[in-house]
């Protein structure tokens, strides 16, 4: 499939020199284009108040003034639409389940290599969601350590069970919809009745509830 217009990113991190390169990078990187840069949250939120919406916002977790934490939640209540992934030089699972939270699609180190950052740009716009394997091993970590007394999971059918297990995965829903032999229509049906059930929002609130209740594994 042809793309006719450009990806519009935002690149939001306080310290120029990296966000420069970062945004040389994804510049290069084709049908990608940065739309605006930000030096902390009351500057991402100021451009999106005058309307200037990228596709995805790359944001730094840690920012002086208004940090990531507050601006991955003002942005998923307020941008819905603009898809986060979230930015950091620390791979402390609390940090990365907290923006997971918060709204975010994905999380990626700056100490990434450049095919990642196109991978997980990619993931993020097509799927819906980015976790690498160092990431994934992270959240299992991080909510093993909240497993300390039992939590019944939600009952579900088989079908949403096996929906879930094909949802940690990198497959798309249309994909998923051809490994379980039903129509894209039914996996829409299985993912709003997980929603529903399991009281989330996005992709990634479902893998970390099949990861938390050892349903999966990474």
């Amino acid at each position: 499939m042809t793309v006719h217009k450009n990806i519009q990113v935002a690149v939001a991190d306080d310290h120029t020199l990296l966000r420069n390169a970062l945004a040389r990078l994804i510049n290069s990187f084709e049908n990608y284009k940065v739309l605006f840069e930000a030096s902390n949250g009351q500057d991402v939120k100021e451009k999106l108040s005058k309307h200037i919406i990228p596709d995805i916002i790359l944001l730094d977790v840690n920012m002086p003034d208004i940090d990531g934490y507050d601006t991955a939640k003002w942005i998923y209540k307020n941008f819905p639409q603009v898809k986060i992934l979230a930015l950091s030089m620390f791979s402390d699972e609390n940090i990365i389940i907290r923006m997971l939270r918060l709204g975010a699609k994905g999380y990626i180190m700056k100490n990434a290599e450049p095919e990642e950052l196109k991978l997980a740009l990619d993931s993020v716009l097509h799927k819906d969601f980015y976790l690498s394997e160092l990431i994934s091993g992270k959240i299992i970590s991080g909510l093993h350590k909240d497993m300390d007394k039992p939590n019944e999971p939600v009952s579900l059918t088989e079908k949403e069970r096996e929906f879930l297990k094909w949802v940690c995965t990198e497959l798309t829903y249309k994909d998923i919809a051809g490994k379980m032999f039903v129509s894209p229509r039914t996996v829409d049906d299985y993912r709003n009745s997980c929603f529903e059930k399991l009281g989330v929002k996005t992709r990634v609130g479902l893998v970390i509830y099949a990861i938390k209740h050892n349903m999966v594994e990474i």
